[in-house]
């Protein structure tokens, strides 16, 4: 028995949402529509546990969609950008495709020169996740990464629950479990323009950084261990600034970004919920706050956006035509003991918590 949208599994019954075509081997993609009573609307299909499109007021009450992506399944697939995926088994960059962990070296899949770069060739932005639960609001999904896919050790299942919230918030809880040591990293990777998708340049919008240092990088974009004060330097958004204010300084990190490609040291103290960002665009009042329990946060200017790109509607994607704030552990942790552990083991139970949360501000 198929249960429709709205119902939990139970007893093998599986959780159906709408056809969205199928994945190069086969096997069928399906769109939750998630909402809640303010109207807020949010999509996502199995195809890599894929944000496709989030609808969200402006200051006059105009819904529009503020995420980069596409009209089908196929643009997904060819394209490629990790638009709106879910990121793992380690998000951003580990250096040399290879760490060390309990005395053995492993080597991964390198897709980023000799680095791995989320997840390496098949990451599980392009695995079909399974849906377990959904009710309406939220949507649960589940991932099981074999041993030894893209040169990982163990098997680890990871679950990610979307919900959209009354607060007009857009909520992803994470967890993880394995079977044998492993390191895990898990996030989204969302391409946000809360002038609305395919509006143009995000150089205007100002954005808050709740960080006093970020992880420098060398040239392959790998972080060098050290970590820097923001101060000083095109990378102190501790203060609202627009994003396009430095993004052509002539600093050295700048210039190895090309833009705003680094990973922020949050400011915290303890495990819970702390901000991480603020996003306000001026023309539509739109503001975006970012919470996470997490330590890290990659600000992401989509630099490497070549295009043009034709995405949803037909509308084009040009370079720093959107914003990603990816929430996770800090990139090549695993080859760097000074960075808080990315590593689980049998018996525990990873979670961390972000929410994206939409307000209007004029």
């Amino acid at each position: 028995m198929m249960l429709a949208l709205g119902c939990a599994r139970e007893a093998g019954a599986a959780v159906t949402g709408t056809p969205f075509g199928k994945s190069p081997d086969g096997t069928a993609v399906e769109v939750f529509t998630l909402k809640n009573s303010a109207g807020m609307e949010a999509r996502i299909m199995t195809w890599g546990g894929t944000l496709i499109s989030l609808r969200v007021p402006d200051a006059a009450g105009k819904f529009d969609d503020v995420v980069l992506g596409y009209d089908s399944l196929d643009g997904y697939v060819k394209n490629g950008g990790y638009f709106g995926a879910l990121i793992g088994r380690y998000a951003n960059r580990i250096g040399h495709a290879r760490f060390t962990l309990d005395g053995k070296e492993y080597h991964l899949s390198a897709n980023d020169g000799d680095n791995t770069l989320h997840g390496g060739k098949v990451g599980f932005d392009k695995r079909v996740w399974t849906p377990i639960h959904s009710d309406g609001h939220s949507v649960e999904l589940r991932y099981v990464s074999k041993d030894g896919e893209e040169g990982y050790p163990g098997t680890l299942t990871a679950t990610v629950r979307y919900t959209v919230t009354p607060q007009n918030e857009l909520r992803l809880d994470y967890t993880a479990t394995t079977d044998k040591d492993t390191v895990q990293n898990l996030t989204n990777h969302t391409y946000f323009n809360l002038a609305g998708a395919g509006s143009g340049p995000i150089l205007d919008e100002e954005i808050q950084i709740n960080a006093d240092h970020f992880t420098p990088v060398d040239a392959g974009l790998i972080p060098t261990g050290e970590i820097r004060s923001v101060a000083g330097t095109p990378l102190d958004f501790r203060k609202p600034m627009k994003i396009g204010a430095r993004i052509e300084s002539d600093d050295e990190q700048m210039k190895l970004g090309k833009g705003y490609d680094h990973n922020f040291v949050l400011n915290r103290s303890g495990n819970g919920l702390v901000q991480a960002a603020r996003v306000h665009d001026p023309t539509t009042g739109r503001v975006m706050v970012v919470l996470t329990t997490q330590p890290g946060m990659q600000f992401y200017t989509s630099n490497m956006l070549n295009g043009p790109v034709q995405g949803r509607g037909g509308k084009v994607y040009n370079r720093r035509g959107a914003l990603c704030l990816e929430t996770h552990h800090y990139p090549d942790s695993p080859n760097k003991p000074e960075f808080p552990t990315s590593e689980l083991k049998p018996g525990e139970t990873f979670h961390s918590t972000t929410i994206y949360r939409f307000s209007t501000s004029k």
